[in-house]
Order: C-alpha cells, then sequence, then structure tokens
C-alpha cells in the first residue's frame, strides 16, 4: 500500500490483544473481602508500580486462563496477582514454569483482564524471542551473511512487535543495540530511555537486515552510517521512521526516530507558551522580516516550535519555504527543500536559491556554519522573515555564538529580532500526581528562589499508576525564555558584551529565565521540581 505521496506504507494492525478466554475464578466475592478472609495483601494495579519484565514472563494464555499477572520481585519471590488465589492450579503451573517461590496477592479480576491488555504486545514479543531462543541455541552466527532471517517469519513479525508497542507506548525513538551477548532494545518515552527487551544474539543479523530492507539501505554496508526511513500506519495514525545505522564493535546500531504525523499541526498553545512569554514571541513572528532563532539541545523540540508557527503563518498570502536535513513533517502549502549534501545541495546552496523565488518566510533547520549564518543574516536584512535553530544553552548566548561564527556584529544587532531558548520537561500524570511539602535540598537543587516564586507554594510529585506505566508522568511541555532585542541589546552585541551581560540586561528588562518558567510550572502542578532541576542545569 501507497501513502499519499506515492510512497510505500506499512500496514500494523492495532495492538489487539487474542487469546483464550479467562475462567472466573470459583468466588464472586467482592476482592477486599477474599483478600481478608485469606489473610493476604489487597492492590490496585493502577497505583501499583508493576515491573515490566515481570509482567511478560509468562505465556499470555496462561495468564488469561487464570487470571494472573506476575507484578514484582520481592527479596527472590515472586509476587503474583490472583483474581482467586484458591486456584492451585494457577499456582502450581506458576512454580513449574519459573522455578521460583511464589507470593499471592488479590487484585480484581477487571483490574488483571485490562493490565494483561496492555502488555500484550510485550508478551507477543517475548513469545517470538523463547520460539527463536530455543531454535538457534546450536546456530553459529555469521558476520559475513548479509542475508540471514531477511525473509524469516519470527524476524518479520519481531520488528512488527517491536514497532506496535514503540508506537503504543508515545515512544519518540527505538534504539536497536548489538552487544557482546545479545541485541538491546530501548524506548525513548517522554524524553528518558527505558529498557524493553533483549533480543538473542542469533538473531541480531536478520533483525537488522530487516529494518534495512525495510528502510531501504544497503544490507551489504556495514562499515559506513547510512541514513533510510520508513511509512508506516497503526491503525488510524500514520508515522514516519527516520532510520539511521551506526557501525559499532559488535554490530551496527540502528537508531529510529518516530514522527507522529499529526503531531506536526500542535498549536503555539499546546506546547507551553504562556503569558507574556507568548506575547513577547509572537510580536516577533508577526514582523514582516527578521530573523527568529530557537535554541536548545537536541531533542528539546526546537522543530516543532517552528513547525507551529509555520502553521499560524501559512496563509493563501505569503510564499513559504523551508531547508531541512531532512524533512521530518510534510506541511501542506509549504515548499519543502530536503538538503542532500551528496549533491551539493547544502544549507546554504539551498538558501541562495530560494532568494531568488520571491519568499516570503524562510524556516532554515539548523545554522551549522559561517556562510549559513551570513545567508540567513541577509536574507532577514532584504524584507524575508527567517525561522531558524541553533545549538546553545539559553537566549543570550545564541549572539555570542553568531559572533563566534563569524557574522559581524553590526549585522546581528540588525537582522535578530528575538532568540527562544526552550527545554521539554515531563508532565506529571494527572491521576497519580500527589502533593507534598519538598525539602529545602529539593528546593535548592532546582533552583528555588524568594525572587522568583511564591511563599510556600504547593508542589506535586510523580506517584506511578496504570495510565502512565508507572512512571508518574504522561507527556511533556515546553519550558521557555524569550529575549527580545531591545535597542540596549543591541547596543551591547555591537560592543561584544559577553553572554553573562546581555543575560542580565534580558531580566532586568522582563525576561523570565527557563528556570523561574519551570518552577512556575510546577508550582501550578503541571510538572515536579525534581524534573526542572533534571531539565535545567
Amino acid at each position: 500500500m501507497a501513502d499519499e505521496r506515492g510512497e510505500p506504507t506499512l500496514l500494523l494492525p492495532d495492538a489487539e490483544g487474542n487469546g483464550s478466554q479467562p475462567t472466573r475464578p470459583t468466588s464472586m466475592r467482592d476482592p477486599r473481602e477474599i483478600a481478608t478472609a485469606r489473610g493476604l495483601e489487597f492492590v490496585e494495579l493502577e497505583v501499583f508500580p508493576i515491573e515490566a519484565t515481570l509482567a511478560v514472563m509468562l505465556p499470555e494464555a496462561l495468564c488469561r486462563r487464570h487470571l494472573i499477572l506476575p507484578i514484582a520481585d520481592r527479596d527472590g519471590r515472586l509476587v503474583l496477582a490472583m483474581a482467586d488465589p484458591g486456584n492451585v492450579f494457577a499456582l502450581d503451573d506458576v512454580r513449574t514454569i519459573t522455578g521460583r517461590d511464589i507470593e499471592p496477592v488479590v487484585v480484581a479480576a477487571a483490574e488483571i483482564e485490562r493490565v494483561i491488555q496492555k502488555y500484550a504486545g510485550m508478551r507477543r514479543q517475548a513469545d517470538l524471542l523463547a520460539a527463536a531462543d530455543d531454535d538457534s541455541q546450536t546456530a553459529e552466527m555469521d558476520l559475513t551473511d548479509t542475508s540471514v532471517g531477511v525473509d524469516d517469519a519470527p524476524v518479520v513479525q519481531l520488528v512488527q512487535a517491536i514497532m506496535m508497542q514503540a508506537t503504543s507506548s508515545r515512544a519518540s525513538d527505538i534504539h536497536i543495540e548489538p552487544g557482546p551477548e545479545g541485541v538491546r532494545v530501548r524506548f525513548r518515552v517522554d524524553g528518558v530511555l527505558h529498557d524493553i527487551m533483549t533480543v538473542p544474539k542469533a538473531m541480531q543479523n536478520g533483525l537488522l537486515s530487516r529494518l534495512k530492507v525495510m528502510s531501504d539501505l544497503d544490507i551489504a554496508e556495514r562499515r559506513l552510517p547510512q541514513d533510510g526511513r520508513i511509512s508506516l500506519r497503526v491503525g488510524p495514525k500514520a508515522f514516519d521512521l527516520r532510520l539511521a545505522s551506526i557501525p559499532t564493535v559488535h554490530g551496527e546500531k540502528i537508531a529510529a526516530r518516530i514522527l507522529d504525523k499529526s503531531s506536526a499541526l500542535m498549536e503555539l498553545s499546546d506546547l507551553g507558551f504562556r503569558g507574556d512569554a507568548y506575547a513577547r514571541y509572537e510580536r516577533a513572528f508577526t514582523k514582516p522580516y527578521g530573523t527568529i532563532l530557537v535554541t536548545g539541545p537536541t531533542g528539546s523540540g526546537k522543530s516543532t516550535t517552528l513547525y507551529a508557527t509555520l502553521n499560524v503563518l501559512n496563509d493563501a498570502e505569503r510564499n513559504l519555504f523551508t531547508v531541512e536535513d531532512p524533512v521530518e513533517y510534510r506541511l501542506p502549502g509549504v515548499n519543502q527543500v530536503q538538503v542532500n549534501n551528496r549533491a551539493g545541495l547544502t544549507f546554504a546552496h539551498a538558501l541562495r536559491s530560494i532568494l531568488r523565488a520571491d519568499p516570503d518566510i524562510i524556516l532554515i533547520g539548523e545554522i551549522r556554519d559561517r556562510e549559513t549564518a551570513q545567508i540567513c543574516v541577509e536574507a532577514a536584512l532584504t524584507g524575508h522573515l527567517v525561522l531558524t535553530t541553533l545549538h546553545t544553552n539559553d537566549a543570550p548566548s545564541a549572539i555570542t555564538r553568531l559572533v563566534e561564527m563569524g557574522v559581524e556584529t553590526f549585522l546581528v544587532a540588525s537582522a535578530l529580532d528575538a532568540v527562544v531558548a526552550q527545554r521539554l520537561a515531563r508532565v506529571l500524570c494527572d491521576r497519580c500526581k500527589e502533593s507534598y511539602t519538598p525539602t529545602k535540598e529539593e528546593l535548592d537543587e532546582a533552583g528555588y528562589s524568594d525572587r522568583t516564586m511564591p511563599d510556600a507554594p504547593t508542589f506535586f510529585r510523580p506517584v506511578g499508576c496504570r495510565g502512565c506505566t508507572n512512571t508518574g508522568y504522561h507527556g511533556r511541555i515546553g519550558l521557555y525564555e524569550v529575549m527580545v532585542m531591545s535597542e540596549k541589546i543591541e547596543r551591547m552585541t555591537v560592543e561584544r558584551a559577553s553572554s553573562e551581560d546581555l543575560r542580565a540586561l534580558a531580566l532586568d528588562e522582563g525576561m523570565e529565565a527557563l528556570r523561574d518558567d519551570g518552577l512556575r510550572k510546577a508550582a501550578a502542578g503541571m510538572t515536579s521540581i525534581q524534573e526542572i532541576a533534571r531539565v535545567v542545569k
């Protein structure tokens, strides 16, 4: 099947669990009564920190039949959630399979069913790996064989299961990392990496080859990095996977960025801009010309901010261009140019060509060199609005960075209108967050001060529940500082003032620092002060 661009699209089914119908417990009393009568612990899985690796250790059919689920390890004993703790057949089966002592706890049947359904995708992965491992005990890995397992059904199913699990988990990246004993699979969810599974070493060649074939990479080339792309659909949602293969001592590592096509249509108001910061930014991007820089480390949401800005500016009266490497999202009504360094189409070359095509607004994916920076400044000074990104830690440092790249200070002062520095902080789960009074050490680590915050604010901390996969967080929100180029800042720029002096002046003129924006959002219950301390250094 092909998508709207004529590109092949991989269709994946929805992650619906299958299996035999469960046998209901003989006692239909309230589970709390059952726990009390048997002297056992009653557990609510919605708030219990389930260990994912244990939750998938038993066959799904067995869990559904007996309404059981391994959920934790306590001093070597396997904590087993049971709807009917009197089911001796279930206990015997689990002891036989695991060889471990069992500590039963009582859980409502409906809760067990829901959690089994949630982990259905991971269970299928575990079953596939177990089967593959059994078949490959005597297999010898051949590093010269580039076709091993490409068409092997278990490998195909494994790749499909990994992609389904990643998209259902809201992962932004998939990491497939060969090691000496196996292949580690990790997902980045809300900016944090999580171990998901370990693939047997014997499946390494087949797994990597399958991914390279799907992304149209050269499976015979293992010495050089390669980039590719996969389009897929999971149910009604469309995704693009941007793959990068990197040679390592244990084989090729593959990192896949998951691009949800619907996220390109986000509104600026949904990103975390609030109050004066949004007003400052809006005044800058609604000007007919000038340069707006969005700065921050990799993965801080810079591209998302620029795409959301383009959505606001995109109308029939403007001619919009983007130059990207690579083009992450297709935007209707926008002329998007893909950088191709091998063919000589660099950021600078593409930008020079675009300036001859009567543009109104130009988005440059990143300023990487002096030539690109110089052309961006020239474009802004000749009546164009330029949106671009730069890697700096805060807004004032962007000015000194441009000067260090070789742009004259008077040109920077004339062309630059605003600099937006940003980070992404995880959002507390609304279902399980709890209020508390942090210690002085926690407040100090987060940079709390009476100057920026009210007296004794109420803070919240993560707890963990079924809805947030026991992380305590669900989603991310932007933290912003917006520096507008005033006359004083322009004068200090021409005088080559340090970033510290520029920052002090910007704060005096009303700029709210990243940390202060984060602390206010923590006081509002959006995130935690621990998260602010983690993302704002």
